[in-house]
């Protein structure tokens, strides 16, 4: 008869705790809906209805303040505070016109609408009324105005109350429905939770129960004897195990039984691999050996390399700072060279204004001789008109005779200096010339020393560029001599993994003898050829270095002083002692296995 394969007690354990956390779940949504329903019921009074109240009876109170400040108008006789009383009853009519928009919004219900609508039309009667007896009052009717406020007004005003008192009855109503609802959602939100607390228990316990039944079943055996096996195999007694051959199929107890048979197989296995991996490991360490020495070598000729590079980019840099200083002095002689072209220009200017100035003195010297022409005639008619005038005009004769000697004298001196400021225009002109042809070869002076700078420019930036493109080079050399020395640190590291791997295996020959087979004689042979097995070590060789002789004036590179102090191997790796078999924790090193 064949059996159903037992389920599981993951399965089953999923099971129960999925049904009571369905269950809770359940619980919980059910809480959340109907806690969801009494928030939205009372979001409804607190945020539709109680406001909804408020503005009705702020409507109430505004219409009992208007009808006070209406009073007010006629009692009082200044025509101040009838102005103050009305622009009360203004304001307080603009505030009152707001409310009933918001209301007019927000109630949706016909009964409601029907309410606002009769609010709406007793306070336009009243309003209406009230203008009425402002009017009535304006004309100095008080006793009429106060009669249609004591009639008509009133009237309207009780309509408008009592249409105001009903809208916040049924406001009162509608709130008081809203609360008994959340009340019974709440009561019944609370009869589920503890209907559906109860089965979650239920269903907790069923499957505890259940889970307890079938664990027992699963481990063969109570789980003092399980753990008596279970340190057997751990302290390297791999004897049979008591009662795993009476023990269910697939039990925890028949597992350690199979457990006990299969690495008894095992160990037997580890014993004859651990030769294996000792002889490997030498031939490794052998290997790495040699490439650890080839590995220097190169190291070595990266450095030379490197070096070489460093005395180069030196040099360069040299030759950059000799070229970057000419630039600046070819910049120097063109800015003295172009003052120079300034001032020669400045020069060129003064003499353009003294041949300018000297003209105006010419042309001003010719005015004199033509006053002194004019003078001498004007003297030699004066004389004429004297010797005509006989005794009488000879004093006056004499006079003019000697003007007239005074003119032709001022003539001639005027002719003189005419003569003398020709001859220094004349001078001044030929200055002037040689002037602008000595600003034009300035200018040509300038232009070439600004294309030297130029030409003196460019190789200061080429030399600039061969700097940066050795700087690179060189610091591609650096970093090949880095990986170089990484690489022969790794091949060190290698050889003393390999050497440590040697020794693991002696460790594992050692360790898997604890364990009590039928072929102790072969266990304890093959351990000793294991230890017989000398480790092969190198000794790491010291890297040549090769330091450039520094140039006169030039700084040396900071590379070459690293070079110069080549960085010391990294010490291979301590291996793990060995752990003697006799003084080793049985229980340890099979869980370290």
């Amino acid at each position: 008869m064949n059996q159903t394969k037992p389920m599981k007690i993951s399965t089953q354990l999923t099971i129960g705790f999925a049904g009571a956390v369905l269950l809770g779940v359940i619980i919980a949504a059910v809480g959340a809906y109907q806690l969801h329903q009494v928030v939205g019921e009372l979001d409804e009074i607190a945020g539709d209805r109680m406001v909804k109240l408020e503005k009705f009876s702020l409507l109430k109170d505004y219409n009992n303040s208007i009808a006070r400040w209406t009073r007010n108008v006629l009692l009082v006789k200044d025509a101040a505070e009838k102005s103050a009383e009305k622009a009360k009853i203004a304001e307080t009519k603009k505030q009152y016109a707001k409310i009933m928009d918001e209301l007019d919004k927000t109630i949706k219900l016909p009964k409601g609408v029907e309410l606002l609508k009769a609010i709406t039309d007793s306070r336009l009667q009243y309003n209406q009324q009230i203008d009425a007896v402002f009017d009535l009052d304006a004309k100095g009717n008080t006793e009429e105005a106060t009669a249609v406020l004591l009639s008509k007004a009133r009237a309207s005003q009780n309509a408008l109350f009592k249409a105001v008192d009903e809208s916040m009855a049924m406001q009162h109503t509608l709130t008081s429905e809203l609360a008994l609802s959340a009340h019974k959602s709440a009561f019944n939100a609370s009869v589920l939770m503890a209907a559906f607390a109860v089965a979650m228990a239920v269903l907790g316990a069923l499957a505890a129960w259940l889970t307890i039944r079938n664990l027992t079943k699963s481990l063969g055996a109570e789980p003092v004897d399980l753990s008596d096996a279970a340190r057997r195999v751990a302290d390297g007694n791999l004897g049979m195990v008591g009662g795993a051959s009476s023990a269910p199929a697939g039990s925890v107890l028949s597992s350690i039984g199979d457990m006990q048979v299969n690495l008894a197989k095992l160990v037997s296995q580890v014993r004859v691999a651990s030769d294996s991996i000792a002889t490997g490991s030498s031939q490794i360490a052998m290997g790495n050996a040699d490439l650890s020495q080839r590995t220097e070598e190169q190291a070595s000729n990266v450095q030379q390399t490197a070096a070489s590079m460093e005395q180069m980019n030196s040099t360069v840099k040299n030759n950059a700072d000799t070229a970057r200083q000419a630039a600046q002095l070819a910049n120097s002689a063109s800015e003295t060279a172009q003052k120079g072209g300034e001032v020669v220009g400045h020069v060129v200017a003064t003499m353009d204004e003294i041949t300018h100035s000297s003209k105006k003195i010419s042309d001003i010297i010719g005015v004199i001789d033509g006053i002194a022409f004019q003078t001498n005639i004007l003297a030699l008619n004066a004389a004429v008109e004297a010797a005509r005038a006989g005794e009488q005009g000879r004093g006056f004769a004499v006079v003019a005779g000697e003007v007239r000697s005074l003119a032709q004298r001022s003539a001639e001196a005027a002719k003189e200096i005419k003569s003398l400021i020709g001859s220094s225009v004349e001078k001044v002109e030929t200055g002037s010339r040689l002037v602008g042809d000595a600003g034009s070869t300035m200018q040509d002076i300038v232009s070439q020393v600004q294309r030297v700078a130029d030409l003196i420019s460019e190789i200061s930036s080429a030399t600039i560029e061969q700097t940066e493109g050795i700087g690179q080079v060189s610091g591609a050399v650096a970093q090949l001599d880095q990986v170089t020395q990484q690489n022969a640190a790794l091949v060190e590291q290698s050889a003393a993994a390999a050497d440590s791997l040697k020794q693991q295996a002696v460790q594992l020959t050692e360790l898997v003898s604890v364990f009590k087979l039928d072929h102790d004689a072969s266990a304890v042979s093959a351990a000793s050829e294991v230890r017989s097995i000398k480790p092969i070590t190198t000794k790491p060789k010291v890297m040549n270095t090769y330091t450039p002789k520094p140039k006169a004036n030039i700084v040396k590179p900071v590379a070459t002083k690293l070079l110069a102090e080549p960085k010391s191997s990294p010490a291979p790796k301590s291996s793990p002692a060995p752990v003697s078999s006799s003084g080793a924790n049985p229980g340890s090193d099979w869980e370290t296995f």
